[in-house]
């Protein structure tokens, strides 16, 4: 793949600037709804987090397969031209929500987020580096940087629940453990994030003239990648799943999980990564953290100081360093035409020359035309609606007269013949 395409994803709409921001906006989307699911799963009382994990990401591939199996069966070649990367992508789903789910439990829900999701970018982008050789910009590196540093600000600034039962302390082991996990989790959603754009991107067959195929849609590659996956986490979900039928709450949020945050999120994500590379969108969805961080402050019940609100907006300001620089040209252009929708400064434009409309003409009036008879009104053809403006031509009223079945009359009532 070329290191200039920001995931064209075989579409050919690389060079249409409102490809990217509609990616980038796709995955900001899904980040939104991702940024629900640390909280959701706190209402989920007595089910433990790899129950979690299995259920959400489990149900959530099988339905992104069974959505996608028609656009499945019709690539199958292709996919099966990149299954080292379809295999790779599985893999990395199933071992992803286990450690994400895990790294919150052990460490609390924002700090498990922040270092989770926190790490993506950077994993991502170690990932293309060394893998695609793409290099990266001192644009994404600068925002990456920010990003990250905005997330470990928000991450340790002192997340302190009001409840003694989630009290999580810093120093133990089962914090340590939650960091390590969280970059587990990062490390395997940057790698299922670059198949899965190498999948619609396609795989280069001849590194000296740059040829790529087997490129295939979002839908057959995320239906394909989170299908297996999904799979995987089968026996998972069998083995602990079973505090998830308990309660209708328990049960609530596993529907939850898996309908909201991993198969809608994970559509939009997909149709992200068809647009954007894999660095870019893993370092937009840094937008997680902050969804979950104020969930976290406003329902779950902890305490976010001021610190930690600086981070959430290093954080919000990095989004916009990393988002490509062609979405600021589509915004632009997108505003300027809503500006002269709504009357604000116009660009020039050409002026169009006006048309002057046709004349009508009035229809000449003669005194045979209600006088003719039915063989004369035959033969006459019947004057259609572009040319009865037109004038009788003389000869037709000679022929009228000439078919006349009755004769003229003069003022006093006599015949002309008579």
């Amino acid at each position: 793949m070329a290191s200039g395409s920001l995931g064209s994803g075989g579409s050919g709409t690389a060079g249409n600037p409102k490809t990217p921001l509609w990616g980038a906006l796709f995955v900001a989307a899904a980040s939104i709804l991702w940024g629900t699911t640390g909280t959701a799963a706190t209402f989920a009382a007595g089910v433990g987090p790899l129950a979690i994990g299995a259920v959400a990401m489990g149900i959530g591939g099988l339905l992104q397969a069974l959505t996608a199996a028609r656009a499945i069966r019709q690539q199958w070649h292709g996919i099966l031209r990149q299954w080292q990367l379809a295999v790779l992508g599985a893999v990395a789903v199933a071992v992803y929500p286990l450690a994400f789910y895990s790294s919150m439990d052990l460490s609390g829900v924002a700090v498990g987020t922040v270092v989770s999701i926190g790490s993506a970018p950077v994993a991502a982008a170690l990932i293309e580096r060394f893998a695609d050789r793409k290099p990266l910009t001192r644009r994404w590196t600068a925002g990456a940087l920010l990003g990250v540093g905005g997330a470990a600000v928000l991450s340790f600034a002192g997340h302190s629940p009001e409840t003694p039962a989630g009290t999580v302390a810093a120093g133990s082991w089962s914090f340590t453990a939650g960091i390590l996990l969280g970059l587990l989790a990062g490390g395997t959603y940057a790698l299922y994030s670059w198949a899965v754009h190498r999948m619609i991107g396609g795989t280069v067959v001849n590194a000296g003239s740059g040829t790529i195929a087997g490129g295939v849609t979002s839908r057959a590659a995320m239906g394909s990648v989170f299908g297996l996956g999904g799979l995987l986490l089968m026996p998972v979900l069998a083995a602990t799943g079973a505090p998830l039928l308990a309660s209708g709450t328990n049960f609530a949020v596993g529907a939850y999980m898996a309908l909201v945050p991993m198969f809608a999120g994970y559509v939009l994500f997909g149709l992200g990564l068809a647009r954007v590379r894999a660095s870019t969108a893993t370092g937009i969805s840094l937008l997680e953290t902050v969804v979950a961080a104020v969930l976290a402050v406003l329902v779950v019940g902890e305490r976010l100081p001021a610190l930690g609100w600086l981070g959430a907006a290093v954080v919000l300001g990095s989004l916009f360093i990393l988002a490509p620089p062609s979405c600021w040209a589509a915004c632009s252009s997108w505003r300027r035409g809503t500006q002269a929708d709504a009357g604000g400064p116009l660009r020039p434009r050409t002026r169009q020359p006006m048309v002057r409309p046709r004349c009508r003409l009035p229809r000449t009036r003669d005194r045979f035309s209600s006088r003719q008879a039915p063989s004369a009104s035959s033969r006459t053809p019947t004057t259609t609606a572009a040319t009865s403006w037109l004038p009788m031509p003389a000869a037709t009223i000679a022929n009228a007269s000439r078919h006349t079945s009755e004769p003229a009359m003069r003022p006093g009532g006599t015949r002309r013949d008579g």
